[in-house]
């Protein structure tokens, strides 16, 4: 017991995933809030060692791992350097380390579970700067070879070849407005603007014109894919409320929803 909450154990986890419609052989993007799952066995690693064992030798785990501290250009940066001053915002900016894929750590934001796995031994990772994405397991390779900058979060990423591979994502205690997946519906509608995004690359600074994207219309968005989606599965887990939704259904509903209301 963990403040009267009772601490999952992995053969707990294995029971609740696989009562969620986890099953061997599945890639499955994780996305997680591991406060809302309540104590862990072994914490985010526990989890971990509870997907694998459910997706099995043929399955893929997948997480986001971008890193928005090393850029000029996000929400992260503009508010560590605001009310600073021009000689500040530089000295700032020159402490900013390079991105490496091997060594950067998955930015906070992304939660604990993502650099779980990012850092379990045979985790692969893209390679781009902002938005790399780690997977562990049998088609890791596929989905994180070639990240183009330009195709950040588009169908030329991690991101688009999980749409290809027809995958689920696992929403564990975390909320539709999340759905990363609904970037490839936005990039899918006339009129997408580009705009330019700066960070540390492994080679120092780079700059790069691409979508514009922004995630504040995710939650109704989401509202509207989980009333009309028929493939989605949800249970309780710990004391997390968990979605099993099919990246290419929530996407497809997503782009039509989109049409509709331009």
């Amino acid at each position: 017991m963990s403040g009267g909450v009772p601490v999952l154990s992995t053969a707990a986890l294995v029971e609740g995933f696989t009562r969620l419609g986890v099953r061997p052989g599945m890639v499955l993007h994780v996305q997680a809030s591991l406060r809302a799952l309540g104590p862990v066995e072994g914490g985010a690693g526990g989890v971990v060692d509870a997907l694998c064992e459910v997706l099995g030798p043929d399955g893929t785990l997948v997480a986001y791992t971008a890193t928005p501290e090393n850029s000029a250009t996000s929400r992260i940066h503009q508010e560590a350097v605001a009310g600073l001053s021009p000689a500040e915002v530089e000295a700032h900016r020159a402490r900013m380390p390079r991105f490496d894929p091997a060594a950067t750590p998955a930015s906070p934001t992304m939660g604990a579970l993502s650099e779980a796995v990012r850092t379990r031994p045979g985790a692969l990772r893209s390679g781009h700067p902002q938005t790399s994405w780690t997977a562990l397991g049998a088609r890791a390779e596929e989905i994180t070879a070639g990240h183009p900058l330009t195709s950040h979060l588009g169908p030329e990423s991690p991101l688009g070849r999980l749409y290809e591979l027809d995958a689920r994502v696992l929403m564990l205690g975390v909320g539709m407005a999340r759905f990363t997946a609904f970037h490839l519906a936005d990039l899918r509608q006339p009129g997408v603007r580009l705009r330019e995004y700066r960070c540390v690359g492994a080679d120092g600074w780079t700059a790069f014109r691409a979508p514009d994207l922004d995630d504040l219309h995710f939650a109704e968005l989401g509202d509207r894919v989980l009333g009309a989606a028929a493939g989605i599965s949800g249970a309780r887990i710990g004391t997390a409320d968990c979605r099993l939704v099919p990246v290419r259904e929530a996407v497809d509903l997503a782009d039509g929803f989109l049409r509709a209301l331009a």
